[in-house]
């Protein structure tokens, strides 16, 4: 073999281990949680992104859960004063505020609580990641909320075995400092035909359906998210007139928000709030 040809294979290596070098995981960094109240993480990077404006509502608009609102309030008040506190899952109808009731929970309690609060959203596909980050945070002075919004597992998915390790029967368990919220339209996780051919194919159907469900077992709180009636729609669109600062009273758009309801085919948090943003933009 020539020389010119051992430089041309060189070459080729050199450009393979560069190449080799980018695909590598990223190396973990201390994060700096001072900047902000609310940060993503980002699986990629292995980074704390801060978020500069959160989405959120205020909690007294949240209207048709309160006693839902109370209990994840108080569990909450409980975790940021170091007294047990439960994972929790909110789960049920969609629009209901779910996903809104844990920002605003977090702003409520982090707005008096002696320890510094922080709310870390994860994102669904970075689920198998969720150790890596509960390291990084472990032992911190720091409280954390770590947050999946809309958490659910399709078939041959098998994150969720990392994530039932990881908030409880896994060697390290959960951290002292991070409780963990998800939310999900399924009370269970996973689809029910995922889990009723789990049941009709396995040799033993019973541990093979308990090995699903069990993943749900990892909260011990499930707040239900249930349609709202009538009145409960209204009083919701109550509030965002006030809200908004409009002058028109309930009475001057009830048969307007009832046809903006139907329309959509559903009573709900988020299509009363539509409603009243709609309004709004009128002018």
């Amino acid at each position: 073999m020539g020389k010119n040809q051992f430089k041309k294979i060189a070459k080729r290596l050199k450009r393979m281990e560069k190449a080799m070098d980018r695909l590598a995981p990223a190396k973990a960094t201390d994060p700096d949680f001072n900047g902000a109240d609310a940060f993503v993480w980002r699986a990629d990077r292995f980074v704390f992104q801060g978020v500069e404006t959160v989405n959120r509502v205020e909690i007294s608009l949240l209207k048709g859960i309160d006693r839902t609102r109370d209990t994840l309030v108080e569990n909450t008040r409980r975790f940021a004063a170091g007294r047990p506190a439960n994972n929790a899952l909110l789960w049920g109808a969609r629009g209901m505020g779910k996903s809104s009731l844990v920002k605003a929970a977090h702003a409520t309690v982090a707005a008096d609580s002696e320890k510094s609060l922080k709310l870390i959203e994860i994102h669904r596909e970075d689920i198998d990641t969720m150790p890596d980050a509960l390291t990084l945070l472990r032992g911190r002075e720091e409280v954390f909320i770590l947050f999946c919004d809309d958490l659910s597992f399709d078939h041959d998915d098998t994150s969720y075995k990392s994530l039932k390790a990881a908030l409880d029967g896994g060697v390290e368990g959960r951290p002292d400092n991070v409780i963990f919220y998800a939310t999900s339209n399924r009370r269970h996780l996973l689809p029910r035909d995922m889990i009723e051919n789990e049941r009709s194919t396995a040799i033993q159907p019973g541990e093979a359906v308990e090995e699903k469900v069990s993943l749900s077992d990892r909260f011990g709180l499930w707040l239900g998210f249930h349609k709202c009636s009538q009145d409960e729609y209204l009083s919701m669109v109550e509030g965002y007139l006030g809200y908004f600062d409009l002058k028109q009273s309930l009475e001057d758009v009830r048969a307007e928000a009832l046809e903006w309801a139907t329309t959509r085919g559903a009573r709900s948090g988020r299509v009363a709030w539509q409603f009243a943003t709609e309004l709004a933009g009128r002018g």
